[in-house]
């Protein structure tokens, strides 16, 4: 596991790397993020962005997504995984933000986490990106850099991978910290092909040294 210098160093590198880093889901409200979010899970933001370009001009507000039958938003999404499923939630969420939440979006996460196919990350990049307040939400590239890196252990639970990130990381550094650690797996450490050998972290990084010591002895 990574001492506090080495976190440190860590968090610094990555935001000399990725300076702007943010949320790559286009749209333009509390409401758009939610459905985007939803759309994204096992899904690129790149193909979800494709989606909701036209999505987000047909359904504008919770009212427009139950006022079709389910088959016609099943066709809207049908080039994303688990369309059918995820048309299924967003008619849910829509009619519940109808009637339960005056049709706003939750600011709250332990709210946002009872509306239909949200989960814990959905409400922390919500929460995060459209209310600005402090979340660090752990999807596969936080997960396994967190993991690689030494910042959490390799048996943790994303739960535990969270948790354990936040007693890390200062708080005011939590949101802008999910986006590099995002962009840092996306774009440098990615899954199948970490750039180990050009890596500013591969000093304190437990598996990169691992990958180069194999590759050496190869």
């Amino acid at each position: 596991m990574l001492n506090k210098a080495q976190v440190r160093y860590c968090l610094d590198t990555m935001g000399e790397m990725f300076p702007d880093a943010h949320c790559e889901l286009n749209h333009s409200n509390p409401f758009e993020l939610v459905i985007a979010v939803a759309l994204s899970a096992q899904c690129t933001d790149v193909l979800v962005n494709k989606v909701t370009k036209d999505l987000f001009q047909k359904y504008k507000r919770p009212e427009d997504y139950i006022s079709v039958p389910v088959e016609e938003l099943e066709n809207d999404i049908r080039s994303i995984g688990l369309f059918r499923n995820k048309a299924k939630n967003i008619q849910k969420l829509s009619r519940m933000l109808i009637e339960e939440y005056g049709k706003e979006v939750p600011r709250d996460r332990d709210e946002l986490v009872k509306l239909p196919g949200v989960g814990r990350k959905t409400a922390n990049v919500v929460v995060s990106v459209a209310y600005d307040v402090p979340a660090i939400a752990v999807d596969t590239h936080v997960e396994r850099l967190s993991k690689r890196l030494g910042l959490c252990r390799w048996k943790d639970s994303v739960l535990d991978v969270e948790k354990t990130l936040m007693a890390k990381i200062p708080k005011d550094e939590w949101s802008v910290t999910h986006h590099r650690l995002i962009f840092f797996g996306r774009y440098h450490c990615k899954a199948q092909s970490p750039r180990c050998e050009t890596c500013p972290l591969l000093e304190v990084c437990r598996e990169g040294k691992k990958r180069m010591k194999r590759k050496e002895a190869n």
